[in-house]
């Protein structure tokens, strides 16, 4: 009980503010010279500050152009002039993210050089691609639209960056569709020309068949068949002679004629479909749609955006004042436990 009672007096006697009272000259000083000692380091000579441009930008919801333009059964999707949605969001951002953007910029901009990076060293690369990565990020917003944004010492360099990659976006993700479309565009065209020579091979037949009288079948029998029976009525032989030879002559190209006729018919509409396609694939082969919305482009930043001196500044004092209390009170108390310990321990009386 007297333990208990001498710590809760030794508590009340050592309260905060008469703590507080007690070492503010202490205190004071140790936050002057945290403020000092953070602003000097957070200065440009030890911290180079760096300035943020972003572009923001909203995937289109259509591919295939042809699809957008010449499809007759479109949906939304198919919209040229509707917004994406994620999946077309995280298109983008997979392509923004791609060695081959990372690449024609590093190159354009000559980051090896500009980020100072060591060209003798033996992982020159994997410096300059964690530059690349701390400096340039991208990232999708809740609104289903992507950021570029980019970090730079030199304010220009940081926006034009970030419009060259915004450029880069369309020029990348044509490429890898066209490579694809052109393939199709050439099977589709192949198609297209082997149909034409199976029609064009097939009208060369019924132009013969044409030399040899027969032009519509089933009419010309109707016809020649009732000038028979008229030329027979009349008992006009010659006639009726020259009308037989006619019908003769129609029955043995009619099997031929009718069946190439069924198979022009058919052939000319399935090349009527396959024109279509073809269209449709030569577009998507040869034209190029771009494949975002750009809401805002970067420009010059006024205002560096790292560092945020003031709030380093407070952080580091306020943790810097944490541990100069924490110290303060150790030492307080070690001094108390060295005290009690020199103290002689009283010694009952013996009866």
């Amino acid at each position: 009980m007297n333990q208990e009672q001498t710590v809760k007096k030794d508590f009340d006697s050592t309260n905060f503010l008469y703590f507080l009272v007690k070492w503010r000259l202490h205190l004071f000083i140790v936050v002057i010279v945290s403020v000092l000692l953070s602003s000097f380091f957070l200065s440009p000579w030890f911290i180079t500050p760096k300035y943020k441009s972003t572009v923001v930008m909203f995937p289109t919801a259509s591919n295939a152009l042809s699809q957008a333009l010449l499809s007759e059964t479109k949906t939304a999707k198919q919209d040229i002039l509707e917004f994406g949605e994620q999946e077309q969001a995280e298109q983008l951002l997979q392509i923004l993210n791609s060695s081959v953007i990372r690449d024609r910029i590093i190159q354009k901009h000559n980051l090896m050089s500009h980020y100072d990076i060591d060209t003798t060293s033996k992982y020159k690369m994997t410096k300059l691609y964690k530059e690349y990565e701390d400096n340039i990020t991208f990232k999708r917003t809740e609104f289903m639209a992507v950021e570029i944004n980019v970090m730079d010492k030199d304010p220009q360099k940081a926006a034009d960056i970030a419009n060259d990659i915004s450029a880069l976006l369309d020029t990348v993700k044509n490429q890898m569709q066209k490579e694809r479309a052109i393939k199709g565009f050439e099977i589709v065209k192949a198609e297209y020309v082997k149909k034409s020579d199976e029609i064009k091979a097939m009208e060369d037949s019924m132009s013969v068949l044409r030399k040899h009288g027969v032009h519509d079948y089933e009419s010309q029998s109707q016809v020649i068949t009732e000038q028979l029976a008229i030329a027979l009525s009349k008992n006009n032989k010659q006639g009726a002679e020259a009308l037989q030879k006619q019908l003769d002559n129609l029955a043995e190209y009619a099997g031929g004629y009718v069946s190439l006729r069924d198979a022009l018919e058919h052939e000319k509409k399935q090349m009527s479909a396959l024109k279509a396609r073809y269209e449709e694939a030569k577009i998507d082969a040869e034209q190029e749609l771009p494949h975002k919305f750009i809401v805002d482009r970067a420009y010059k930043a006024e205002k560096k955006s790292y560092p945020i001196r003031w709030l380093i500044v407070v952080i580091s004092t306020f943790f810097t004042l944490l541990l100069a209390l924490i110290v303060i009170i150790i030492i307080e108390n070690l001094g108390k436990f060295q005290l009690n310990a020199k103290m002689p321990s009283l010694k009952l009386p013996q009866n």
